[in-house]
């Protein structure tokens, strides 16, 4: 059709069947590239997320930044709360090309973390009361986060997959950052160990929450389902907390700590983890803004971004000069 037509002649249900001839032959769709509605949608709303969940999830981490017990761990954990507020940048700068078609930009995004219809992880909602909370955080929650962002490299999206390239480099040295942290509690005295294993009952919940509730597949009426069928992910919300289950409780009782969930265990015959489901009526809260520390985290964010509008403004006017 396209040797005998310019890509403008095609009709809307042409274009649409290009697209995804394209999308099932691996290719790399472009900002500037044509793409249905929903596609862009399902964009603006994944990245956006993403990147919000960077910013916002380094400030559980920044609240020990002051506190940590060691010159070694302060130097550690602000280079890890840095990284992540980078990641959110960058993340908000792919969606912003995304958004630009419907005249919008990242003033919009922020409006809607500040008003609550921006989601953000369930995670980084809840409190980090003690050093072992910044160890689980940095172990097990970055751990979740590796899963699912490494799940999406190959995504369609071609901006969003460079971007993901970058951030999951540096997501591995995260990851040992979390993993010399807890070695070292597990290793400690006796009030260490606890404080690991009291922070791990914290979490547990919150970790099975991260990868979201489980979806029917092919239906193509959630998101989960339609990013997949887009190609921006591989893998459903189960088959990722199978594979977390799979790669960190044997790391968790290897040293020491036990599994807050009695009813965790391994059938080798359907090669699946079976375990308590956490309460989906409280993530649909938590994530809807309404936990423990979501208020805080949200207020603080607002009052950072409204302090620095000076900076927007300033830019703003370079940009005119220039130009």
């Amino acid at each position: 059709m396209l040797d005998h037509l310019t890509f403008d002649q095609l009709s809307e249900e042409q274009k649409y069947d290009h697209f995804m001839d394209r999308i099932n032959r691996d290719e790399k769709i472009e900002a500037d590239d044509w793409m249905p509605d929903d596609y862009r949608i399902a964009l603006i709303r994944l990245i956006s997320m993403h990147g919000i969940s960077e910013i916002m999830g380094a400030l559980p981490e920044k609240e020990w930044v002051p506190k940590a017990p060691t010159l070694h761990r302060k130097l550690a954990i602000m280079a890890k709360v840095q990284d992540e507020m980078g990641h959110g940048q960058l993340l908000l700068r792919v969606a912003e090309d995304l958004m630009k078609p419907l005249g919008k930009n990242r003033d919009n995004i922020m409006s809607d973390l500040f008003t609550k219809r921006l989601k953000f992880h369930n995670v980084f909602h809840m409190a980090s009361p003690t050093w072992g909370d910044a160890a689980i955080i940095a172990w097990l929650v970055d751990g979740a986060a590796i899963m699912s962002q490494t799940m999406m490299l190959d995504t369609s999206y071609g901006p969003y997959g460079r971007a993901l390239k970058r951030i999951c480099q540096e997501e591995s040295f995260h990851a040992k950052h979390g993993e010399s942290l807890v070695l070292s509690l597990a290793e400690g005295t006796d009030r260490q160990k606890q404080m690991l294993q009291d922070a791990l009952n914290r979490w547990w919940d919150a970790l099975l929450m991260f990868f979201g509730p489980k979806s029917k597949q092919e239906t193509g009426h959630t998101n989960v389902d339609k990013n997949i069928k887009y190609k921006l992910r591989t893998k459903t919300n189960e088959q990722l907390r199978q594979e977390f289950f799979t790669k960190y409780i044997p790391k968790i009782e290897l040293i020491g700590l036990k599994v807050p969930d009695k009813t965790v265990r391994f059938d080798e015959e359907s090669n699946t983890w079976h375990y308590q489901d956490p309460d989906w009526n409280e993530f649909k809260q938590i994530v809807s803004g309404n936990g423990p520390k979501s208020d805080d985290r949200i207020r603080l964010r607002q009052s950072s971004y409204e302090n620095t509008e000076w900076v927007r403004e300033a830019l703003g006017h370079v940009k005119t000069a220039v130009v």
